[in-house]
């Protein structure tokens, strides 16, 4: 089965022969190396482009294991392409696991790394250069910084409910259902049974994500990071901190992490591209908080499977689709803090934080959203719409539920849209 993905693909076109190198980054399995080699390959194709023209390496393959050497790799590339005729398109597949050597001229001096391969690349006039990978440290700040803005990274995500519900079609809500329960990682899609696609989801972890983390982060005791995701897992859409983490291990397990490593490991989950944080924003103070903070897994199927499949509380996994459905259409997300003066029980008027699911940017625009599974009372609707009336600006509110179909707007201008139709409909955002 063979998913477009439209929109990845059409931000490589139109990035082509830019200047600029081309960093592809996301989870592993997310089809980044599909995109790359498979859709892509058959549009330059398509338009003409010689197979000859091609270049590509998988760098996570034995096959190609001698190109992680950076100074390998470069004289490689240098033999396919100087001195010939046309045009030609570098493929780097898992660029991260090229690893850094010594000068052969300066050998005490700084080591080679992909970096001054790429930079090497990126001034061929005849060669246009695309790297995948699935570090974020490396490939999207280290990056940035190593080729001074003369980058381009395009982050690729697993499947949208979109692109999902585009490939299995049917029943809309019981897409959303499967969804929900097994994510949209994209081979999940080729699985023929609920035990299979279980089996899968729960591997990605034991054989590739923490292996990888752990190989490349040198981690000796691999039991207190899977505690860490564990936890992490558990607690999508809520408030915590590395203290609140720490003692909760501490408590459970009776094991102690310090600070620092506990803020070492989920920073690695975060590289790794398996976590996102979400910080608080004073809306009207216009400030961060430091901590607590929420963190989002960036699968909801991956969520479910490593806390096998247990706890599956549909208000938390619904706010952790709608926080990725956010980030895959570009925006940047906060948790949003306002405030009310509320009577406390002594009758004294208090000041008290409520909050804002999310604080959705992008370029000057924003957007508040509350994601509620339902409001089944009036109490419920008042609580839930009541931070949205606090921001003091006009920027659009957005309720989204899934116990309505269509969408309307309140007395007060916030919009309640269904979750399948804010998922589907790309104009709810504006």
């Amino acid at each position: 089965m063979e998913v477009p993905r439209d929109f990845y693909l059409q931000r490589l076109i139109r990035a082509q022969w830019d200047g600029q190198v081309k960093v592809i980054t996301g989870i592993r399995r997310c089809g980044k190396s599909y995109l790359l080699r498979t859709l892509f390959r058959k549009y330059l194709l398509a338009q003409g482009v010689k197979d000859e023209q091609i270049i590509s390496l998988e760098l996570d393959l034995t096959r190609h294991v001698r190109y992680r050497n950076p100074l390998e790799l470069a004289q490689y590339v240098r033999e396919q392409v100087e001195g010939k005729p046309g045009k030609f398109y570098l493929f780097i597949d898992e660029i991260q696991m090229s690893e850094p050597v010594k000068n052969p001229y300066l050998p005490d001096g700084k080591e080679i790394t992909f970096y001054d391969a790429l930079n090497d690349f990126r001034e061929m006039a005849n060669v246009d250069v695309y790297v995948t990978g699935s570090n974020s440290k490396m490939l999207s700040s280290d990056i940035l910084t190593e080729f001074r803005g003369r980058s381009n990274e395009i982050r690729v995500h697993p499947f949208s409910f979109s692109e999902f519900y585009a490939a299995v079609g049917g029943d809309k809500n019981e897409a959303f259902d499967h969804y929900s329960f097994y994510g949209g990682m994209p081979l999940v899609l080729s699985k023929h049974d609920d035990a299979a696609k279980m089996e899968y989801l729960q591997s990605l972890f034991s054989e590739v994500y923490l292996k990888d983390i752990k190989e490349r982060r040198k981690i000796e005791y691999g039991d207190e990071l899977g505690q860490v995701l564990d936890l992490l897992c558990s607690s999508v859409g809520s408030l915590t901190n590395p203290s609140k983490i720490s003692a909760t291990i501490r408590s459970r397990k009776n094991v102690t992490i310090s600070a620092n490593t506990l803020k070492s490991y989920i920073g690695h989950l975060e590289d790794a591209f398996l976590f996102a944080a979400s910080k608080r924003y004073d809306v009207k103070g216009k400030s961060y908080f430091d901590f607590p903070m929420k963190y989002y897994c960036e699968d909801v199927g991956l969520r479910n499977a490593r806390i096998g499949f247990r706890q599956m509380e549909m208000t938390h996994i619904m706010e952790n689709i709608v926080h990725n459905e956010l980030i895959a259409r570009g925006f940047a997300v906060d948790v949003g803090v306002v405030y009310a003066r509320e009577k406390n029980k002594s009758g004294n008027l208090v000041k008290v934080a409520k909050e804002i699911d999310f604080v959705a940017a992008k370029g000057n625009r924003r957007v508040y959203i509350q994601s509620a599974y339902a409001m089944a009372t009036e109490e419920k609707a008042v609580s839930e719409l009541r931070p949205l009336s606090l921001t003091g600006d006009s920027f659009p509110k957005i309720m989204v539920r899934k116990d309505i179909s269509k969408a309307w707007y309140d007395d007060h201008g916030i919009l309640n849209v269904g979750i399948i139709e804010f998922l589907l409909d790309p104009s709810v955002l504006g």
